[in-house]
């Protein structure tokens, strides 16, 4: 055999084999090929197109068959822009082999550089050699440099007419947003497993393949919505079982342990059977499962129990079969939904722990052991009223026992022995009558109650409290006052708690209930703002003063800065002359 016929005779992976030719054969983009194709047909396409989504949806596909539909001209070569290449003509052939000397690729991974663009570029200007548009498909258009993208701008923003930019990226956010705003953007969907087994089962039968229902789930769920991906796990999946796919053979391809061991596995965990569980661990490893796959498992389904919780329309979704629908409903029944989440948090940290850990099975023990551990806990809910309620059973017992008057009897243990029934007269209506508890006794109150609204502030002084009395002072404008009633309205600095706090200290310094409240009411103007105007009237009436007014008069410019009592003033200049006195000998 010569070195053609081997090269011609040389397999060609399923990916690449079943590439689409046309807009007709994408999965999953109905409406990506629908603006493409209204398009094509009213001659109203952009210059530069953006292509986005996950790898192996088909975004370079997409480039190429666009670049096909824009040069076709048909079997005939009288042919047009067409939604439908030929697939016949040299054009398509050309570019369907990757090497028409019109439509250029590049992938930016490889050359990232400014010279790499300004090189693409040189090109531009000048018109297609052989066919009527060309193109430029730059894949991973996100790898470029800052440099390149700036060399890419002028020519995007104003193209010849004869020039179509087309760009290809998973990571969009990467891309500049003023190369973003110079093109018509696309985002390819992630294909739906229920689309991806039916695509699959298709080519399985063209390859004369047998695939079992199971075995194409178990890739179409492995793809992701992949639909590169998927074809090549099949292609796998033919070549390990000899064109006979079983679903065990897919799992064991996969390292996947099975879909009911993990039920197995979750169940035997959430009832605290630790030696179930880590038995179930050692018999998934030893088949093959990945630990950090198996827990990503677990964590699949504390997901899909989750949904069922919520949802439970989502356990007769596609391609579930009957056993995991029914174990799936049982186990969400008897979960909760803080125990899923709970669930969730503690296998999504311990998926991380494993990836990080020198071994990742005795990892996957020890979170399986906490999990164990954690699944007969109660809800943090539960448990605060559990407290609350031993908190208020102590309280009550205490206030009992402290009630009990002086003269109460001694405990049975230290009583002496009752007299005999003759003794006591053979009669139960004589018997002393049983002692009643005497009522707790009330809260004494650390304080009077305040009769006023400055009695109330001269309290919060008083009990050392700084910041609330500042509060009031500042930052409470009064709207109604009387004993064991607080209405205000707060100003702009007031803290949120204000009033709740208020409450709660006035009711335990006068151990009686305060009702303190906000209002929309104006109120009175802040203590603060009262003290400032009385001081602003006195310094007025002083003004008036003719002592003032003379010294004014005398001192050009002189101002009054305060006021103070003749006696205070007396009394601290006679201090130095007494103190003086003092030590005379």
């Amino acid at each position: 055999m010569s070195n053609s016929d081997a090269l011609n005779s040389s397999y060609r992976v399923l990916a690449r084999k079943y590439r689409p030719e046309s807009f007709g054969a994408l999965i999953g983009q109905e409406a990506m090929v629908k603006t493409l194709a209204n398009a094509i047909r009213a001659d109203r396409l952009a210059h530069a197109f953006v292509l986005t989504g996950v790898r192996g949806v088909g975004k370079t596909t997409t480039a190429r068959i666009l670049a096909r539909g824009l040069n076709c001209i048909g079997p005939d070569g009288e042919g047009g822009m067409t939604v439908e290449p030929c697939g016949q003509c040299a054009h398509c052939q050309a570019i369907a082999e990757g090497n028409h000397v019109d439509v250029l690729e590049m992938d930016a991974a490889s050359r990232t550089g400014v010279e790499n663009i300004r090189e693409l570029l040189d090109g531009v200007r000048y018109r297609p050699v052989m066919a009527r548009t060309k193109v430029y498909i730059i894949d991973e258009v996100h790898m470029l440099s800052t440099q390149a993208f700036n060399a890419l701008l002028k020519t995007l923003e104003e193209p010849p007419p004869h020039v179509t930019f087309i760009f290809a990226t998973t990571e969009t956010r990467k891309v500049p947003v003023t190369v973003l705003s110079r093109c018509q953007r696309f985002d390819l969907r992630r294909v739906d497993a229920e689309r991806l087994v039916t695509h699959f089962q298709s080519i399985a039968e063209k390859e004369g393949a047998t695939v079992e229902a199971d075995a194409l789930q178990l890739i179409a769920r492995a793809a992701d919505g992949s639909v590169r991906d998927g074809l090549s796990l099949l292609d796998q999946a033919i070549a390990f079982g000899a064109s006979q796919v079983t679903a065990e053979s897919v799992r064991e391809m996969l390292g996947l342990a099975d879909r009911i061991r993990h039920f197995d596995l979750f169940d035997a965990v959430m009832t605290g059977d630790i030696a179930a569980a880590l038995e179930e661990l050692d018999g998934a490893y030893n088949a093959g499962a990945d630990p950090i796959v198996l827990l990503q498992d677990l964590l699949e389904l504390t997901h899909w129990l989750t949904r069922i919780k919520v949802v439970p329309e989502t356990a007769t979704g596609f391609g579930v079969p009957e056993a995991e629908r029914s174990r799936g409903t049982e186990m969400a029944a008897k979960l909760s939904l803080p125990q899923l989440a709970r669930i969730w948090q503690m296998l999504l940290k311990g998926v991380q722990e494993a990836r990080l850990s020198p071994s990742p099975l005795q990892a996957a023990e020890m979170i399986l052991i906490r999990l164990a551990y954690a699944a007969d806990l109660p809800d943090p809910a539960e448990l605060v009223k559990t407290l609350t309620a031993k908190k208020t059973g102590s309280e009550n017992l205490s206030a009992r026992q402290d009630a009990r008057p002086p003269s109460a009897p001694a405990p049975a243990a230290m009583a002496p022995p009752s007299p005999p029934a003759a003794e006591a007269g053979g009669s139960l209506a004589r018997a002393a009558p049983k002692a009643e508890p005497a009522p707790a006794p009330q809260a004494t109150a650390l304080h009077p109650m305040p009769e006023s609204f400055l009695e109330m502030v001269q309290l919060f002084r008083e009990r050392r409290e700084p910041l609330l009395h500042a509060h009031l002072v500042n930052n409470v404008r009064l709207v109604r006052f009387e004993p064991g009633r607080l209405e205000f309205n707060p100003g702009e600095h007031a803290p949120a708690n204000l009033a709740s706090r208020l409450g709660e200290l006035l009711s335990e310094w006068t151990a009686a209930r305060w009702m303190v409240s906000l209002s929309r009411e104006g109120g009175e103007t802040t203590l603060r703002e009262q003290a400032e105007a009385v001081e602003k009237a006195r310094l007025a009436e002083a003004a008036k003063h003719p002592l003032v007014r003379k010294v004014q008069d005398a001192f050009a410019g002189a101002t009054i800065e305060a006021i103070r009592p003749l006696q205070a003033t007396v009394a601290e200049a006679d201090a130095p002359a007494q103190q003086n006195g003092d030590e005379t000998p």
